[in-house]
């Protein structure tokens, strides 16, 4: 007997493109291209019809982070300063903070700014070196051995770049998430820390600063239902601490300590002990699309997509495409989403 997470759902095939860089939805029917070297604005229309014609390129520093604002402005993050872009290339204001750890590799932002939905503020993660050993984190194994205490989130006016206000947050990230809600009332940050894992936070700005509403340990953002004040996450084995070898799916809402919801994605797996379940995508206000790689013996390794209910996290059945697909899903937010086969990217939606 086929159990529901196994029941077949046939996705539909609506169009094949080429694509080398990764590719970010924006607001007003656009995407963002971005590759190691450039960040690219495309017509989402014109993309998907196959014209690769960008309407606008910027060249970017290495390992810099942007995010598009709606009147076609950029804010970068880099190494050790945020700055805005105009539309004509010339940079409208700049705010410098102390240059991000790197370890052995070059120094970069943990995670790019986010924009609120208005294009009003920013919101963006700033390190912290600390001032003596109090408190203080060793992040790099080689000099210089700089020390950071706890990061900083400031919000911007995207305007003039003033700082609106800044908040310490618990965390030394080398990974970090933002989601805003679409009426841009609350901000879900997470950050990933080495030997920490994920610590979220549901954070309110207010005209008098920024509220922490309440958060979660071990589990990063996914997004917030539309038309709510609930929030999904996900939590990954990472064998951090005893008996924490577990995925999950979670819904929040604000204000309470505990989960609303909990879905124990092991369910899905085959072998609990090797099977792996790394990926959840809000595709729409009712569903969720989750990725794991699936370990049969004597076979390759298999990626499989399942999608479960928004609501109610349970799943309702497996994913059946007519192409391969892999881990990488971008969520187009009306619906749809695409997925990566080596350089063609396969845009899809359900029956």
């Amino acid at each position: 007997m086929t159990s529901t997470a196994e029941t077949p759902i046939d996705a539909t095939l609506i169009g094949t493109v080429p694509a080398t860089g990764s590719v970010t939805p924006l607001s007003g029917d656009r995407l963002i291209v971005r590759t190691d070297e450039r960040l690219e604005i495309h017509d989402a229309e014109a993309f998907f019809s196959g014209t690769l014609a960008p309407t606008r390129t910027l060249r970017l520093p290495p390992c810099a982070a942007a995010t598009p604002l709606p009147d076609g402005a950029l804010v970068v993050a880099e190494g050790s300063r945020i700055r805005l872009i105009g539309p004509d290339g010339a940079t409208r204001w700049e705010l410098r903070h102390a240059g991000w750890h790197g370890g052995h590799r070059d120094p970069r932002p943990p995670g790019p700014p986010a924009v609120s939905p208005d294009g009003a503020l920013i919101s963006v993660l700033v390190p912290t070196l600390a001032t003596g050993e109090r408190a203080a984190i060793l992040v790099q194994d080689g000099p210089p051995r700089h020390r950071y205490a706890r990061d900083t989130l400031l919000l911007l006016d995207a305007t003039s770049g003033d700082v609106r206000a800044r908040r310490p947050i618990g965390a030394v990230a080398s990974d970090a998430t933002q989601r805003w809600h679409p009426d841009g009332s609350l901000l879900a940050l997470s950050c990933w820390t080495a030997w920490y894992s994920w610590s979220t936070w549901w954070i309110e700005p207010r005209h008098d600063g920024l509220h922490i509403r309440g958060g979660t340990t071990m589990r990063e953002v996914i997004d917030f239902l539309p038309h709510a004040s609930r929030v999904l996450s996900i939590r990954r084995a990472e064998g951090i601490a005893y008996n924490d070898d577990r995925d999950e799916l979670a819904s929040h809402d604000v204000g309470d300590d505990d989960p609303a919801g909990l879905f124990d994605l092991g369910e899905l797996a085959v072998d609990r002990d090797h099977d792996e379940f790394a990926g959840a995508y809000l595709i729409d206000h009712a569903h969720v699309l989750v990725t794991g790689r699936i370990y049969l013996p004597g076979r390759p390794v298999s990626v499989r997509h399942w999608l479960c209910d928004a609501v109610t996290l349970r799943p309702q059945g497996r994913l059946r495409y007519p192409v391969a697909v892999g881990g990488d899903v971008t969520p187009l937010g009306d619906g749809t989403w695409l997925t990566r086969d080596r350089s063609r990217l396969h845009h899809w939606a359900l029956p």
